[in-house]
């Protein structure tokens, strides 16, 4: 990660937490009898989906929220956030049976989530289970006996102390009717209104309505047929004919059956237009962030990035209220007289022949991509700030953890605007491109023939395993070389991956390295030569180049940075 925007979860935690889940787990096993469900078993848990907000629950210092969206069935779930000293502890009482075990289960997306029972009456009168963060939802699952004068259980979930926004849906205590009533059963939703057609592009078009109380999923229609099953209230309709008129309705369900199809919207999607020339940056390019903010580096203009960047990555977009939107604020410290100067700058730089891009994460730039609603809302939001300001793409540098199937909708969409010309870079830590099966690879992979660079951050990471199933730490030539060959092992091609590196030792927490040893990694990479003891089996002489944070800490150092590496990743093979 950016050292100017890490996350602010200590690893100290994660240790608490799981020795905590440790510790519960144990009890689990005095105390959770698998039971065998009776014909009379109820979900005993009310408003278990949040379709009535947070009537029968209740949360700690008002941290819980009913929102429409993340939401896994229906229109409502809840979403709580931890702030400080509270963990963001949502509470209901259910009525029970006593001596009954009851199945406990919920769904979960995002930050650390736990759920639990207090007060069963049997052993330590707690059962609970918990997971690290999930960027999709995950069931939950533990169980509970009741003793013998047990009639209500406290049933629980909450986040952990600093650490990101969890959300619930779907709650159930599965067993004996206590006698406390249960939700009714669902009867056939009403028909959904507001059906509107949003951005189309040649060959898809994006869809939103409003949300029908009681529903569960949603079906899409295109010409009357068709039908494509969606749990949110949005959905963007793929595989289209350019330039052609379609007819879409959509209907709500739920266990009781499907209402009526809604009015009929009409929408025609674009024209093929000639997307233009590929993206005009070299064939071994260097990279390099330009802070849009003051921590005590040198501050820059964008005309003074040293001529040795042909991508600079204008550090950070940042996050809006609206989830997936990002937006951009030229910060007053930078030193800019007005915007349009820094516009001016923008496009004296591609002038020059360089790529201006805009970076979306960071600490503050926490963008939330994992529905259809929210790819749209990211790539209407991002091709309009290439549009005001001039940029050339987008960098993904998200450190919160992403959805690789909704990140893919999202760029996807947005190249389908910006045509073949836009430069897009990633710059994930190392862990997240350790193996193939990680959301970051994985979307890397799915967006390959629109993608220029992924430009892992080789820092703020300790050791991490190599290629050759090796340990490998930080600050040393076979770290940079051996976790390389992970993404050029992996299918990435040569020419999409580079090395992220600090421009100083002030530019990060760990992992600083000599100038010097990262051009021994990329002759290693590129010529065979320049290896420690980690020596690949081949060349890569495509490499595409090396990174660095930031232009400003490389300032302040003198430039050292790119005065070395510079002419080196340009001079490679």
């Amino acid at each position: 990660m950016h050292v100017d925007r890490t996350t602010t979860r200590p690893h100290g935690r994660r240790l608490l937490g799981g020795a905590l889940a440790l510790a519960v787990g144990s009890g689990l096993v005095l105390v959770g009898g698998a039971g065998t469900a009776q014909a009379a078993d109820v979900n005993v848990a009310r408003n278990a989906g949040f379709e009535n907000g947070l009537a029968n629950w209740s949360c700690s210092a008002g941290s819980g929220a009913a929102v429409s969206s993340p939401v896994r069935t229906g229109a409502g779930a809840l979403r709580a956030t931890p702030a400080g000293l509270d963990n963001a502890k949502c509470v209901q009482n259910v009525t029970v049976k006593p001596n009954s075990t009851y199945t406990l289960s919920a769904w979960v997306q995002g930050g650390y989530a736990y759920l639990g029972a207090n007060n069963t009456g049997t052993g330590t009168g707690t059962v609970s289970t918990w997971t690290p963060d999930s960027p999709s939802w995950k069931q939950l699952t533990t169980t509970f006996t009741t003793g013998a004068s047990t009639t209500s259980v406290e049933i629980y979930t909450h986040g952990w102390y600093g650490t990101s926004p969890y959300s619930v849906d779907d709650v159930s205590v599965f067993g004996p009717d206590g006698g406390g009533g249960q939700d009714p059963d669902p009867t056939v939703p009403s028909t959904p209104a507001g059906l509107a057609a949003g951005t189309v592009t040649t060959g898809s078009v994006a869809l939103s309505w409003g949300a029908v109380s009681g529903a569960t999923g949603y079906k899409v229609y295109r010409d009357g047929g068709n039908p494509q099953t969606v749990t949110g209230t949005s959905a963007t309709v793929t595989g289209l004919t350019a330039d052609t008129a379609y007819q879409f309705q959509v209907s709500a369900t739920n266990a009781a059956g499907e209402s009526a199809k809604s009015a009929a919207v009409t929408a025609r999607t674009a024209k093929a237009t000639d997307p233009g020339p590929g993206p005009a940056v070299p064939k071994h390019a260097v990279t390099g962030y330009w802070q849009n903010f003051d921590n005590g580096a040198a501050k820059q203009k964008l005309r003074d990035v040293q001529a040795a960047y042909d991508i600079i990555a204008v550090s950070f977009a940042d996050s809006t209220a609206t989830p997936g939107q990002i937006a951009f604020t030229l910060d007053p410290a930078v030193g800019y007289a007005s915007v349009a100067d820094f516009k001016a700058d923008v496009a004296a730089k591609k002038a020059a022949g360089k790529s201006v891009i805009l970076s979306v994460g960071g600490e503050k730039g926490n963008v939330t991509i994992n529905s259809d609603a929210t790819a749209t809302a990211f790539a209407d939001s991002a091709y309009a700030l290439m549009q005001e300001y001039g940029f050339n793409g987008i960098d993904i540098d998200l450190e919160h953890g992403v959805n690789a199937t909704y990140l893919t909708k999202a760029l996807r969409q947005l190249s389908a605007k910006a045509g073949s010309s836009m430069v897009l870079t990633m710059a994930p830590q190392t862990i997240d491109m350790q193996n193939t099966g990680s959301e970051y690879f994985k979307t890397a992979l799915a967006v390959k023939d629109i993608l220029t660079v992924v430009n892992t951050q080789y820092y703020n990471s300790g050791s991490m395993l190599g290629c050759d199933g090796k340990v490998y730490s930080q600050g040393s030539v076979d770290f940079l070389t051996a976790l390389a060959c992970i993404q050029l092992q992996g299918g990435l091609a040569p020419s999409q991956v580079g090395l992220g590196v600090p421009a100083s030792t002030r530019g990060a927490g760990s992992g600083y390295v000599d100038p010097q040893v990262v051009k021994n990694a990329l002759d290693c990479l590129t010529r065979g030569t320049g290896c420690g003891t980690f020596k690949p089996a081949q060349t890569w002489p495509s490499l595409r180049g090396a990174m660095t944070w930031s232009t400003n800490w490389d300032a302040t150092a003198g430039n050292a940075w790119s005065n070395v590496v510079g002419p080196h990743v340009h001079n490679l093979p």
